[in-house]
């Protein structure tokens, strides 16, 4: 079976991607207290917080064919045959999420890395572009216009977004920006290890530095690609085997700038002024990254 090549045959394939049974039993979780919830939006530093948890809790463990095998998705892992009430290979136990605060399941620790829009737009098009549909067939416009722009609000990025930053100050939840991971690495991996409970020293800061660098991840992209997924599309969506499945990109902050339309940015910068400027008084999401910058001076808008 071909690829998709239209808005259409792409939505129909990915309905079949998680079942309805799965996703469910995903949303009933019962959760640990001390269990870890990574809930960003779609392209927004899921991965790397996979890996820094994983990391940090096993000092370095690479013994698994995926990321998502050993820090499992909540939303498909019944769709893969992996058991979520589980004991994992370490604690905490970790999981995976695309979810809002307001549909998580409650009870644990969460972390929530918050990524720009056009950047994580961008992102989640190249990782679909030769998986999910034809490459060249769907363009970006077309792309952002379907899941971007007209998606209603608790379904889209700005509900995400909103459902979790108005949990910044929940004690039960750490709230990062995606690019200040990348230019405060060293402490943010000592603000989650904190926050996760695991004891830091100088060796396990190293490994974790170098686990969660771009370099090793890329060198690594086996374990990074979405092998547990890809297969299940391959059988369940008659998607052709051998696609270009691996989340790790370049990862740049502003790579938006050189692959964004003018009118699909302006656009998005209308819905953000419309939904999140409106609701919590942040003109940019530029301020949002600057309010949760660990070198943070920046007073807090009020809505």
């Amino acid at each position: 079976m071909p690829r998709p090549q239209t808005i259409e045959e792409f939505h129909a394939a990915m309905a079949k991607l998680a079942s309805p049974e799965g996703r469910g039993r995903g949303l009933a979780f019962k959760p640990r207290v001390t269990d870890v919830i990574i809930s960003p939006y779609g392209k927004s530093g899921t991965t790397m917080l996979q890996q820094m948890v994983h990391t940090l809790r096993t000092g370095g463990d690479v013994a698994h064919e995926d990321i998502s095998a050993v820090v499992p998705w909540l939303e498909t892992s019944t769709d893969v045959g992996i058991d979520i009430d589980a004991e994992q290979r370490a604690n905490p136990r970790a999981f995976k999420s695309h979810l809002s605060y307001d549909l998580v399941p409650k009870g644990c620790r969460y972390i929530v890395s918050l990524r720009d829009p056009k950047d994580a737009l961008v992102s989640a098009y190249r990782f679909m572009e030769g998986w999910y549909f034809e490459p060249g067939s769907i363009s970006m416009d077309e792309f952002a216009q379907d899941g971007y722009l007209s998606r209603p609000l608790e379904r889209s990025y700005w509900g995400h977004f909103l459902s979790w930053w108005n949990q910044r100050d929940n004690p039960s939840v750490l709230l990062l920006a995606y690019e200040n991971i990348l230019s405060e690495k060293t402490e943010t991996i000592r603000r989650v290890a904190d926050f996760i409970g695991v004891p830091m020293d100088e060796q396990l800061l190293a490994i974790t530095e170098e686990h969660t660098s771009l370099e090793f991840m890329l060198r690594h992209k086996h374990l990074f690609d979405d092998k547990l997924m890809r297969d299940r599309s391959e059988q369940v969506a008659g998607l052709p085997p051998n696609s270009d499945s691996a989340k790790v990109r370049k990862g740049r902050v502003g790579e938006h700038q050189h692959e964004l339309s003018a009118a699909i940015g302006d656009a998005m910068d209308a819905i953000w002024r419309e939904r999140v400027t409106a609701a919590v008084g942040l003109a940019t999401y530029a301020d949002a990254s600057a309010a949760l910058s660990l070198n943070n001076s920046v007073q807090m808008p009020k809505p």
